[in-house]
């Protein structure tokens, strides 16, 4: 084979969801990819603890958007039932348990929701549900189309038609909990439709209305599990990328990105144990971005921002093996804090572990049997808490030792421990604390050193309006060429599917600058020649109202302000306008 025509060579750092998912995508075009990963397992946080016959998702435990794992299983020719991807449904979605006994069944289910919806806001709230769903419903349809299948390249990207048309309708200016309130009238639903923010890794009071998509998702479509444990799913884009010729190099953690004598070309790793130098014609970067730029390029003013930028809150998890089986508890339970509104100050403002936190408590052996052995229950249990202040001294405010310092984490998992186990008792009466054989924990520090999470942020950079779109971090290094980025802090944002809908746009954002061919491309046309999606048919044509060039006009203005801002260094000044 001549050197024309040879496959152009490709490293991929990092062997999470995104960096599986670009090997296997890149390969099916003919690139030779080999993928570096620094643990022993693929899937990063989405990975599995396994030990004595009982199964634990480190990370995510439940499948949202299933449309966008399946896509990308179709677009590699194949499907995710024929790779060995069994989901099944979960219902009920959650149970919401509230501080006083009382409690909300969330479910797809329309007779149940009528009935649980009525039971709090009377008859007239059951319309209300279906006008919030509508409206999430748009929220969800319009950030597939036009943010989570698109890149923007710069500001001007945020400017485009096709995009502002919409941004009236994304609420992004508004927070989730202000426009539930819009349809909820009592404290306790508003409640129940805006917890969904920490996937996020958000304050329901600050994540823009926008993500009220995931309530969307979770009600229309389900929560949906994969039998034996959402590690299969990576496995699956493992093995199509090694059926393609992806070659997998675990345990092998890098110390640098290698670059050109100039500093402007990426050309490969260095591996820490060895200083062996890996060279390639590019390089993808699937390790936490913050950490990426702050440890393996040369340092700059830039990557010293990103450290600056607000991140993601963190968790204290616990995975517990039981003796038996607690049926109180469904597969997705939500415990809400009294003092809803300061438990997520706590997290957010004050870096905190609330008093009284909210936390999740995920029982997989209740829809999958394979997770624990007969008669048992393998438990999850996630309470957020504030991110590290500091990366590298580890600081935290956490909670006061008896020695008066803030970095007691053996002091903040028994106090996380002793609440968790207090309210389970108090609100359904049953008591896990006997029947746990054994415990694992994660806390922001194990998170920090066993994936590179800068700070410890679980789901990497907030999603705050000026952390997302053009604002967000971009999947091709500014000034690096042959260097991208995929994963959770990078554009299009956290979260499987939504890294999985990143690996696409990153996979199309290469295949182009090579001039190849997309395999999975489709040329869906209508008559008139040019694709046009089911929204873009509601416009009622392709001039642009007057409306629209002021809107145009104010967001051009808002943006180049705030560009302006940050170039004069006046970062702090301009926050307000992310606080408005």
């Amino acid at each position: 084979m001549s050197e024309k025509t040879m496959p152009r060579s490709v490293i991929i750092v990092g062997a999470g969801a995104g960096g599986v998912a670009t090997a296997a995508r890149l390969a099916a075009a003919g690139l030779k990819v080999t993928v570096v990963e620094k643990n022993d397992h693929t899937g990063g946080r989405c990975s599995l603890i396994h030990r004595d016959g009982y199964r634990f998702d480190q990370g995510p435990s439940l499948l949202l958007l299933p449309r966008l794992f399946q896509e990308t299983f179709q677009d590699l020719g194949t499907s995710m039932k024929d790779e060995g991807v069994n989901i099944a449904k979960c219902e009920p979605n959650y149970n919401v348990h509230f501080h006083d006994d009382t409690t909300f069944k969330l479910s797809t289910d329309l007779a149940i929701m009528k009935e649980e919806v009525e039971r709090f806001e009377g008859k007239d709230g059951f319309e209300r549900y279906l006008s919030f769903l509508r409206e999430s419903h748009r929220h969800y349809e319009v950030s597939i189309t036009h943010v989570l299948k698109k890149n923007f390249y710069s500001l001007l990207s945020m400017v485009r038609p096709s995009f502002l048309v919409y941004l009236q309708q994304l609420h992004p200016f508004e927070s989730i909990y202000s426009r539930a309130s819009k349809y909820f009238w009592t404290d306790r639903l508003r409640r129940v439709f805006t917890f969904a923010s920490m996937y996020m890794g958000m304050s329901p009071f600050d994540a823009p209305g926008t993500y009220s998509l995931l309530q969307y998702t979770e009600l229309a479509e389900g929560i949906w599990y994969p039998i034996g444990g959402f590690h299969k799913v990576v496995e699956a884009l493992v093995n199509i990328g090694e059926r393609k010729g992806v070659e997998y190099r675990l345990n092998t953690s890098i110390s640098q990105i290698q670059l050109s004598g100039d500093g402007r070309r990426a050309t490969g790793v260095v591996l820490a144990d060895s200083d062996e130098t890996l060279t390639a014609d590019l390089v993808i970067c699937n390790a936490d971005l913050v950490y990426a730029y702050n440890n393996l390029l040369p340092s700059t003013s830039y990557a010293t921002s990103l450290s600056k930028r607000e991140a993601s809150c963190s968790s204290i998890s616990f995975y517990w093996a039981l003796d038996r089986q607690f049926t109180e508890l469904s597969a997705h339970n939500i415990f809400l804090a009294e003092d809803y509104q300061e438990s997520f100050d706590s997290i957010f403002k004050k870096h905190l572990i609330p008093d009284q936190p909210s936390f999740y408590v995920n029982v997989p052996s209740r829809v999958d049997p394979t997770a624990a052995p007969e008669g048992c229950d393998s438990i999850v249990i996630l309470v957020p808490v504030g991110h590290l202040l500091d990366d590298v001294s580890e600081s935290h405010r956490g909670t006061l030792s008896s020695t008066g310092t803030t970095q007691d984490w053996d002091a903040m998992v028994s106090v996380a421990r002793e609440t968790i186990m207090k309210t389970i008792e108090y609100r359904l009466k049953i008591s896990l604390g006997p029947h746990i054989l054994h415990e694992s924990v994660n806390t922001p520090s194990t998170w920090k050193s066993a994936f590179n999470l800068d700070r410890g942020a679980i789901l990497g950079l907030s999603h705050s309006f000026f952390n997302v779109l053009s604002f967000r971090p971009k999947t091709k290094h500014p000034s690096i060429d042959n260097l991208y980025f995929v994963g959770a802090s990078t554009h299009p944002g956290t979260g499987v599917p939504i890294v999985l809908a990143g690996a696409k746009i990153v996979s199309e954002q290469i295949l182009d600058a090579l001039a190849q061919s997309i395999p999975w491309a489709k040329s869906v046309k209508k008559a008139g020649g040019k694709s046009r999606s089911a929204l873009d048919s509601v416009q009622s044509g392709p001039i642009l109202s007057w409306i629209h060039w002021v809107i145009i006009v104010i967001v051009t203005t808002f943006l180049s302000l705030f560009v302006m801002l940050l170039g004069n260094g006046n970062l702090k000044q301009a926050k307000f306008v992310g606080d408005w």
